[in-house]
């Protein structure tokens, strides 16, 4: 039994160990986190900004908003050691709003500078904005990313024909439309609550079901361990790599 679980063991944590290391170099990109929101609610999002560089600081980070698809409401998180600045203005040209509303002016950019992310680290910057609008499939936040070598990167490139990932993507939210009876104001916030009873009552069916077969479940707790450990060590290489490839 000791030597199924090392063999078994061994085959696990080296897969999962490759499928972090491959994922790596996605996790580099600047994103917006949580990924995906409700058509028409209010969110609050993240913009994830990684350091890339061994040898320089982020030192300012600016996000444009999308004057296609305005977003009528945004304020920001201030963040410690950071500076934030809003910077509203016209439109280039009038949007009518999901209300009907005529849309002449709206936030333009934001710009986070004045702090230091350095190699190895990330920083998140929050904003909370509304509504979303109610037919668009995504809205899409170029953003410039420049280090304290005068380097500055834009991430505002968009997906390929082909459906594969740019080299630097623009951050990007998903839309998705709203269940039926939930409410469009608060769309976001319900959503992540009502899918975890679906999950509690997923692990109780396996646990109930293990008990009347009279399973043990030590070789899964050994095997989830081992292949945890296995996997962050990958993905630690997998970053040194992609580092040494970017320098």
């Amino acid at each position: 039994m000791t030597s199924y679980v090392r063999r078994a063991a061994t085959v696990t944590a080296g897969a999962l160990a490759l499928t972090i290391g491959l994922a790596v170099p996605a996790l580099a990109h600047v994103t917006v986190n949580p990924g995906t929101a409700v058509q028409g609610s209010w969110t609050k999002i993240a913009f994830r900004v990684p350091n890339e560089r061994d040898n320089a600081s982020t030192t300012k980070v600016e996000v444009e908003f999308p004057t296609d698809h305005p977003l009528p409401f945004v304020s920001v998180r201030p963040v410690p050691g950071w500076d934030v600045k809003l910077t509203r203005g016209k439109l280039p040209q009038p949007v009518v709003s999901d209300d009907g509303d005529k849309i002449t002016e709206s936030v333009l950019k934001i710009t986070w500078s004045g702090g230091k992310i350095e190699s190895g680290q990330f920083q998140e910057f929050e904003a909370s904005v509304g509504p979303l609008p109610k037919n668009v499939d995504a809205l899409e936040f170029p953003t410039a990313q420049t280090y304290s070598n005068g380097e500055v990167v834009k991430w505002a490139d968009a997906p390929k024909a082909d459906g594969s990932e740019a080299e630097h993507p623009a951050p990007t939210l998903k839309l998705v439309a709203a269940e039926e009876g939930e409410d469009d104001q608060h769309g976001a916030a319900s959503a992540s609550p009502a899918a975890a009873p679906t999950v509690a009552a997923a692990a109780s069916d396996d646990g109930d079901e293990g008990g009347d077969e009279g399973g043990d479940t030590t070789p899964a707790l050994v095997l989830g361990g081992l292949g945890l450990v296995a996997g962050l060590v990958g993905a630690g290489a997998g970053i040194t790599a992609l580092r040494r490839s970017r320098g």
